[in-house]
């Protein structure tokens, strides 16, 4: 069972259970109590459900818990907050209010069914902990390396490389040796990893076909990278290269819904902004004094620099040309606690509706540093062929970057955004994103 089941037997069990309480409510009680079975639009419910489904996404439900009290805690903390939103929107709008008999069963079977799936998630954790045992062949023992210390870093790729065959010595030997088989019986790996090299060789693949037809899974590397670690490999991106259709050039479909969300997005935002830039400007004159916004000239599509927009988070007059850094010590007081909340991006959104940013894409960085990067880092350029955006795959996975290794790095995941782009992982990243700054984990 994958997790994205889980997903959506957490969401599933949101949806009954808001779904069973509005018709028992509606139809049953409500015309015996009121005399009336039409007594709240149904698109309120909804919107509760809603509500409920992404606040428990972004608190970590149903897998992030470590115990059956903190997977209670964060279920009824996502009822609460759908409940309050809910009945604030409907304060606002003079509205009539969902029955609070409703509200309370909701709030009462919710974090219980939370707490099933939550069980569930952790019997998923536990299978999906069997690590797959890795056996590559490669003419290139530095790709070995790289591949390795991904693995290493990245704790959630349940892999291992068990071993490594040079492709010259994975050759069927003259005396009809099969090398592949032989090491199959030594390492038991899960799955064999082909480079180029090894993909070009007949008497390798042979052996490989073999191995296939016994129930070994077999990749590229480009794809075991891929598959397994949502990027593509350095040693791929030469050959790879823009040989793949890229949503926002190449579909209209998916552009136009894009622009649609980032408009929606935008509008939305720029509401917020209305109301707590006053509140913003009058904490800066304690613990921020300076200016409001910092504005810093970003690489956009096409290459076209733009002005992006922030609240000021760092004293004033400091260098804002070096690499910004977890914990940076340029930050002010107030400025941390914008970050903590990514509040100081807010005013990104008038980029957004301006159409210079989008929700997701890469993240643009500054003049100076591409002009130093694009002369070190072979297709640099490439990321600049669509929209930047406020959150992107390279900053759920790594968050941020301070070094021209890190830069290399962030530009394996976005080569795998732009070759994987649609609605879909699109939204995938946004709740990522919303998973990352309720949890705290924000950078």
């Amino acid at each position: 069972m994958k997790r994205s089941v889980v997903h959506a037997l957490q969401a599933l069990g949101v949806l009954v259970t808001i779904g069973a309480s509005r018709i028992a409510y509606v139809e049953v009680f409500g015309p015996a109590r009121y005399g009336n079975s039409d007594v709240s639009s149904a698109g309120w419910w909804v919107l509760l459900a809603g509500l409920v489904v992404v606040g428990g996404y972004s608190l970590g439900l149903p897998e992030h818990p470590r115990s059956r009290t903190e997977a209670f805690l964060r279920s009824s903390g996502a009822v609460a907050v759908g409940i309050a939103g809910l009945s604030l929107l409907q304060l606002m709008l003079a509205a009539s209010l969902l029955p609070r008999s409703s509200l309370l069963l909701i709030a009462s079977i919710v974090p219980l069914w939370s707490l099933l799936v939550w069980n569930v998630a952790v019997d998923v954790e536990r299978w999906s902990t069997r690590r797959d045992r890795v056996l590559v062949i490669t003419d290139r023992p530095q790709d070995v390396a790289a591949l390795r210390a991904d693995l290493e870093q990245r704790v959630e790729v349940n892999a291992v490389v068990v071993g490594v065959i040079d492709v010259e010595d994975a050759r069927i030997r003259s005396d009809g040796g099969s090398p592949v088989a032989e090491s199959l019986e030594v390492l038991d790996p899960t799955v064999i990893v082909l480079d180029r090299a090894a993909q070009n060789d007949d008497t390798v693949v042979e052996q490989v076909a073999t191995a296939h037809r016994a129930g070994i899974r077999v990749r590229t590397l480009s794809l075991f990278y891929e598959e397994w670690l949502g990027k593509l490999p350095l040693s791929e991106l030469a050959q790879v290269s823009m040989l793949f259709d890229i949503g926002e050039l190449h579909r209209v479909s998916y552009g136009r819904a894009k622009r649609v969300m980032d408009i929606a997005f935008g509008l939305l935002c720029c509401a917020a902004l209305v109301v707590l830039t006053p509140l913003i400007l009058i904490a800066n004159l304690a613990g921020n004094r300076g200016p409001l916004l910092f504005r810093q000239e970003r690489i956009g599509k096409h290459g076209v620099a733009f002005t992006m927009l922030k609240f000021r988070t760092m004293r004033e007059g400091t260098d804002d040309q070096v690499w910004t850094e977890d914990h940076d010590p340029r930050v002010t007081s107030f400025g941390n606690l914008l970050r903590r909340l990514h509040v100081d991006e807010l005013p990104q959104a008038i980029n957004v509706l301006r159409g210079q940013l989008s929700i997701v894409g890469p993240r643009p960085e500054q003049t100076a540093y591409v002009e130093e990067l694009r002369t070190k880092i072979p297709f640099y350029d490439e990321r600049h062929i669509v929209r930047p955006g406020l959150t992107g795959w390279a900053q759920v996975k790594l968050g941020y970057t301070s070094s021209e290794t890190d830069a290399l790095e962030k530009l394996q995941y976005d080569f795998y955004y732009l070759r994987r782009q649609s609605i879909t992982f699109d939204l995938r990243i946004v709740g990522r994103t919303l998973r990352e700054v309720a949890g705290g984990l924000g950078r």
